[in-house]
């Protein structure tokens, strides 16, 4: 009798240590394990493994017990089939969650910002910091004259396919990838409505964009875009040299010039709208939205001159005549002097 009570004890302990046991995997296994309300990401390169990525994981906002992860992924073998991407850690995944996202390469999509920079080299950088690609690899795609030409640019009208804008894409977006939605983005944005607008006023989509960099370096008031626009419209309707400052300072490749002297603008480039009539070659920017949108939409009025405000607000005033304009930029002459601005 006594024997057959401790078998019993003996069996009670094992089934309950069974139980337990079996407890603990499901809660390590099947329960949440990630607290808190916040999603966090992680990004998994080709050269990852399962220790690496477990750190990754581990660091991820709200995690809790690791004791399942490891075990799992060795026994799914997940070094043999690693999937980058940027994968989301969500509040209330399991392990089994996570294991499962990552094995199945259900990533989630990044916002990309494409900026308003001035150069494409500066394009490549900032979108290289965003993809798992490199600025380098997207620089390189940036000046390859095959695929510029197949798309029906130039080299100086290449940058006119940008569109500063936020794009939803997969962080493992290659390069050719990546252009091919520049380019699918390009050509929704320039529907049968833009292009009428475009036509209206004597412009293809590259002339309006290239119109658009000028006016963004001339001003950064959204508000004042269709004026300065306009303006421009009102010269090259007229036959006038542009004269835009800004275009000097890309020939010159010195963007930071604050004031614009006689010397500077006798450089003999297609760029300096002082000696050569129209529009340059390309942007001298990649423009803003606001900008093209500008040029589509401009203000409409007489003015052929403008000079920025004494004020120095940023803003500038126009004039119709060559003595309100000489009246104008007497005024901001004085400023600059006044401030000592070379």
């Amino acid at each position: 009798m006594k024997k057959r009570i401790i078998t019993g004890i003996v069996v009670t302990v094992l089934l309950v240590a069974v139980a337990a046991v079996g407890y603990i995997a499901y809660d390590k296994v099947l329960g949440p394990q990630v607290s808190g309300a916040e999603t966090s990401y992680i990004q998994i390169y080709p050269e990852d493994n399962t220790s690496t990525v477990a750190d990754k994981v581990a660091s991820a906002e709200g995690i809790g017990s690791m004791m399942a992860f490891t075990p799992l992924m060795r026994y799914y073998k997940y070094d043999e089939r690693i999937k980058p991407g940027n994968y989301a850690i969500r509040p209330g995944d399991s392990m089994r969650d996570i294991c499962l996202r990552l094995l199945s390469g259900n990533q989630t999509p990044v916002r990309l910002v494409i900026p308003s920079v001035r150069t494409l080299d500066r394009l490549a950088g900032a979108v290289g910091k965003q993809l798992m690609t490199d600025s380098a690899a997207i620089a390189t795609i940036l000046t390859d004259h095959h695929l510029i030409d197949s798309l029906g640019y130039t080299e100086e009208t290449f940058p006119t396919l940008f569109l500063p804008n936020t794009y939803e894409v997969y962080w493992t977006m290659s390069p050719k990838q990546f252009i091919a939605r520049m380019k699918k983005e390009h050509d929704t944005f320039w529907n049968t409505e833009r292009r009428k607008k475009a036509q209206a006023q004597g412009l293809t989509p590259i002339e309006v964009t290239t119109l658009a960099s000028i006016v963004d370096e001339e001003t950064n008031k959204n508000d004042e875009k269709p004026l300065v626009a306009g303006l421009y419209l009102n010269r090259l309707k007229r036959g006038m040299l542009l004269q835009a400052d800004p275009t000097v300072k890309f020939a010159h490749g010195k963007f930071d010039l604050r004031r614009i002297l006689l010397v500077h603008l006798t450089i003999d480039s297609p760029y300096n709208t002082y000696k050569y009539a129209g529009l340059p070659p390309g942007p001298i920017r990649i423009p803003s939205i606001a900008a093209i949108e500008s040029v589509l939409n401009p203000a409409k009025h007489s003015y052929i001159y403008m000079c920025a405000k004494e004020d120095f607000s940023g803003y500038h005033n126009f004039a119709s005549t060559l003595a309100e304009h000489n009246a104008n930029a007497r005024r901001y002459q004085q400023a600059l002097n006044q401030r000592g601005i070379k």
